[in-house]
């Protein structure tokens, strides 16, 4: 893990900014204190009940949370045991197979998956700018650092403004804000709004089947030019951005967008606007779930690690109008928060992923 990157850390009743990376722990000894880190989208929810959690053990010490994105929160938790690393990884997309072995390779054997919420990814602009009707394949000609040519070839991305991608979107420059690779964020984007949008180019669907890799390299691979710009870990930073830059779009969690509403708006994708339902049903495109990491090993050392996760899995906490809901959660259906909360209870470990 880098020792200059730029994170966010949360300590319950107070945010403060820290510069480096550099000691991922407080030394060799017992940490007094849960520790957090991972996704940005999931940073408002765990700082959320790090500040109940808080409140209503005040003999211990408050939980810290961190902003490093969830592939930096994941290396991080899977570095090993002990008090130099965190006790949970916040995730905004499933752990991946090669993420479990390095955890297995360095000790860490017993991980508990809780599944916390949905989120739904908003394309949004400034709410006094131009309104956007996200179809089809918008996004991949909009951004995709490839897109088809000529003759059967793909060509770098010519498309300089919107309505150059289809008639009917703003004539404004293509200049989006988004999350960096070390992202969850990023991972659920390709996943979630660029495949599909590349599979409604025939060109390019036609390369699913017969030959998936190249199919996989143009759906993912976001253009370098200043279309598509990496903007850090902090989503807030995208929203200011957007207020800033006239005609800008961004690319976020459904949460930001609800903290924000005043300032900006969404575009709808597909026909589908994101709110609450269409997230929680599956309606609108761009939808994803929420999670928590948690070393077995950690419970019982920890102080307070047990309880931090019977808060965060509470119905106040993660219920229908639950506390996370008004910060923007989408609360799961209630068999599946029955399901989760006794995973939480029963510390579950988890099986390899896909």
């Amino acid at each position: 893990m880098s020792s200059i990157l730029p994170r966010r850390l949360f300590v319950a009743g107070t945010a403060v900014i820290a510069l480096t990376v550099a000691a991922c722990g407080e030394g060799g000894g017992q940490r007094n204190g849960i520790w957090a880190a991972g996704s940005s989208t999931v940073f408002p929810f765990a700082t959320r009940v790090a500040e109940n959690f808080a409140r209503n053990n005040p003999e211990g010490a408050p939980p810290r949370v961190e902003s490093l994105g969830t592939g930096g929160g994941i290396q991080a938790f899977c570095q090993g045991l002990g008090p130099s690393t965190p006790d949970i990884a916040n995730a905004s997309r499933r752990m991946k197979g090669s993420e479990f072995d390095l955890c297995a390779s360095n000790g860490v054997t017993e991980i508990i998956e809780i599944k916390i919420g949905y989120d739904g990814l908003v394309v949004a602009t400034a709410r006094t700018g131009a309104d956007f009707v996200i179809e089809g394949s918008d996004l991949f000609l909009a951004l995709a650092k490839e897109v088809p040519g000529p003759s059967g070839t793909f060509i770098p991305n010519p498309y300089r403004t919107w309505d150059q991608v289809r008639a009917g979107l703003p004539a404004l420059r293509i200049q989006v804000y988004g999350p960096p690779p070390t992202s969850g964020t990023r991972d659920s984007w390709l996943e979630l709004a660029m495949t599909p949008s590349a599979e409604a180019v025939p060109e390019v669907a036609a390369l699913a089947e017969s030959d998936p890799d190249r199919f996989e390299a143009l759906a993912h691979t976001l253009r370098e030019d200043g279309g598509w710009i990496d903007s850090g870990e902090n989503d807030n930073a995208i929203v200011q951005t957007l207020t800033r830059t006239p005609g800008s779009v961004g690319a976020f969690g459904y949460s930001f967008l609800e903290e924000n509403i005043g300032e900006v708006k969404p575009a709808s994708v597909n026909g589908v606007f994101p709110d609450l339902e269409t997230i929680a049903s599956g309606e609108y495109p761009i939808s994803r779930s929420m999670f928590i990491y948690v070393k077995k090993a950690h419970v019982g050392v920890t102080p307070g690690l047990q309880a931090f996760l019977t808060e965060f899995t509470s119905e106040a906490a993660t219920g229908r109008g639950g506390y996370l809901q008004d910060r923007g959660m989408v609360p799961l259906p209630s068999d599946e928060r029955v399901v989760q909360r006794a995973i939480a209870t029963d510390l579950t470990p988890m099986a390899r992923p896909d």
